[in-house]
């Protein structure tokens, strides 16, 4: 199950406090206590079954439960909540191995021919909770729904899934053939398209109102609106999330016990899974924490948690915890990092939309302090699109020497300057010549214009706090002011919406700045959904056709070159600020067995592999 704070079509951000991710390299003190969760060897002790999982969660709150999320729900914690009841057809991560598990997954095999343009999937004789067996219905009843309401799915990315479908048929009860409007990288699309797609069951979901009766409505368009209506109403209703008939119909390995409005949230097994990994404990449950401080508190007693994470400046306090009978192990994120700006705010977004205003705000951003001081070497650097210990394989050299624009604030002064602005280091930095000309502020930006913005971001965490004291420090050498405001996630993506040049109401669009944490990536990290025009994850509203193009070319080819070519661009262009990714680290009990190694494409939560040892 992806771990993911923001959605990226289905898998966009992060951070339950149990995603155990850390740099596998340096640290503060206690990083001799911390093992290297991805290369850790799978202990084989004796399971003793049954007995309960407790798991903190910090700030971390589903408030929808339908796994076709409505496109105005930014809520990435939702996906937490449901991928354990409805798995995704293609599950990303095997151990701690960047690769499809052949086993979790929904597929028994997955085929492209016709020059990759058909695809032909064949489905695991698998069965749901009420003893129904998952058919090639399933996925058209997703498709259908999929069909007639792309626009109002989260995860839809234009172009793909299901816009680039011409045909679907269905061979036999356990086979789909879908044949696509042109051909696509395998690896593209098995990774980051088939992995967004879950299988419902139509036979119980394919009605319109309570009272109902269960038909073929997906059939038709207007039936399917109707279906998807109903089951987006219900999805919604958080006092029905463990009550609503609908949701115990799944095919994951657990089904939904209790759900609380304050988070709270607990798993029984589900007895019909099919899979091979069956859960061996009696019952999950998700502890939500306001803050990671009283996280840290509950671990201290040794008491209610069996499973968190360790606050990255409460490191030293790794060997303390690993006395009272915990175990600590670290994995680097496959994500994303970003400050994000709005280039349409009214006030602002002429301004952001200058590049030299975006390189000159990255200038003084300080990487490399952050990643020592504010996380005590656990973090990836940030340098561009892609993480460069995560994903090393895809990073290119410009990245890996520290990105087109490492720290400097001399340089970030200089291009200020160049183009017409009064730099007063300390103060407030001013339009001087307002214009159109290479030497002159910019289209838009009126004399006196003031370098002021606002940065919004997630509460919750003490050292999210401190990177964005350290950048609000940092940019204000070059006469730059932040003012920082911290939310709670639930508050903060309820008030920022997706701005195009098109569309920027001012009652979502008002925001300046947005640091939501980070996107993770599925297992083929190119920028579909965060930096091409229209993705669901670009809520700033960067469109640059050449970036489309780029991006574009890593979906349809699998040239090395071609995704090369678009992560330095990318780099370059600061769709996004670039910040480090910072990392959390796994505290679990000794005694739990199944948590190495981590897998970090499902945040490291396979908790249908977690059990005690006797």
């Amino acid at each position: 199950m992806r771990v993911i704070r923001r959605t990226r079509g289905a898998a966009v951000a992060v951070a339950l406090a149990m995603a155990a991710v850390a740099c596998t390299g340096g640290g503060g003190g206690g990083s001799g206590t911390i093992s290297d969760g991805q290369h850790a060897t799978a202990s084989k002790r004796p399971v003793k079954k049954g007995g309960t999982i407790t798991v903190a969660a910090v700030s971390a709150t589903p408030d929808f439960i339908f796994p076709l999320v409505p496109a105005t729900n930014q809520n990435g914690y939702n996906a937490n909540l449901s991928e354990a009841l409805w798995p995704y057809l293609v599950y990303a991560g095997a151990g701690a191995k960047s690769e499809v598990n052949k086993e979790k997954s929904l597929f028994t095999s997955i085929a492209y021919t016709n020059g990759d343009k058909r695809i032909t999937i064949g489905l695991k004789d698998w069965k749901w909770s009420d003893g129904e067996p998952i058919t090639s219905r399933d996925f058209t009843f997703v498709y259908n729904l999929l069909k007639a309401n792309a626009k109002n799915w989260q995860a839809h990315l234009p172009g793909l899934f299901p816009d680039d479908v011409s045909k679907v048929t269905t061979p036999d009860t356990h086979t789909v053939v879908l044949d696509l409007t042109r051909a696509y990288n395998p690896d593209f699309y098995t990774d980051d398209v088939l992995s967004t797609i879950p299988l419902l069951p139509q036979h119980a979901w394919d009605k319109t109102s309570d009272t109902g009766a269960v038909g073929d409505h997906d059939t038709t368009t207007a039936g399917a609106k109707a279906v998807y209506s109903y089951l987006q109403k219900e999805g919604a209703k958080i006092s029905t999330f463990a009550t609503n008939p609908l949701w115990q119909v799944v095919d994951g390995p657990w089904k939904l016990k209790e759900f609380r409005s304050n988070g709270y949230y607990s798993y029984v097994p589900n007895p019909a899974y099919s899979g091979a990994s069956k859960p061996s404990v009696d019952k999950l449950v998700m502890q939500p924490f306001t803050t990671d401080t009283p996280e840290l508190n509950a671990l201290r007693s040794g008491g209610s948690l069996d499973v968190a994470g360790l606050p990255l400046n409460d490191v030293k306090q790794a060997q303390a915890l690993r006395s009272s009978g915990y175990s600590i192990a670290s994995v680097p994120i496959p994500g994303v990092a970003g400050i994000l700006p709005n280039l349409y705010n009214a006030k602002v977004g002429t301004v952001l939309r200058q590049l030299y205003v975006r390189q000159a705000l990255q200038y003084l951003i300080n990487g490399p302090q952050i990643v020592s001081k504010v996380y005590n070497g656990y973090a990836d650097p940030g340098s561009g699109p892609v993480p460069v210990k995560a994903t090393s394989t895809w990073a290119t050299p410009l990245e890996k020497s520290g990105g087109p624009y490492p720290y400097s604030p001399a340089k970030a002064k200089s291009l200020l300057q160049a183009h017409g602005w009064k730099v007063v280091p300390g103060g407030t930095s001013t339009c001087q010549d307002p214009g159109t000309g290479a030497n002159q502020c910019g289209a838009g930006i009126k004399a006196g214009q003031p370098l002021t913005f606002q940065l919004l971001y997630s509460s919750g965490r003490a050292t999210t706090d401190e990177q964005n004291a350290a950048v609000k420090s940092s940019e204000a050498q070059a006469g730059i002011t932040l003012n920082l405001k911290a939310e709670p996630f639930n508050t903060l993506i309820g008030t920022i919406g997706n701005c195009t040049a098109a569309s920027h109401p001012s009652s979502t669009c008002s925001w300046q700045l947005a640091d939501f944490g980070y996107d993770p990536y599925p297992l083929y990290p190119n920028g579909t959904g965060f930096f091409d025009t229209g993705g669901s994850g670009n809520l700033g509203g960067y469109s640059d056709p050449t970036m489309d193009k780029l991006i574009k070319a890593t979906e349809y080819g699998s040239s090395k070159t071609a995704f090369s070519t678009y992560e330095d661009y990318a780099a370059r262009q600061l769709p996004w600020l670039w910040v480090p990714l910072r990392s959390s680290l796994l505290v679990y009990r000794s005694k739990l067995q199944g948590v190495v190694p981590l897998n970090p494409f499902s945040g490291t939560v396979d908790y249908e592999d977690w059990a005690y040892t006797s």
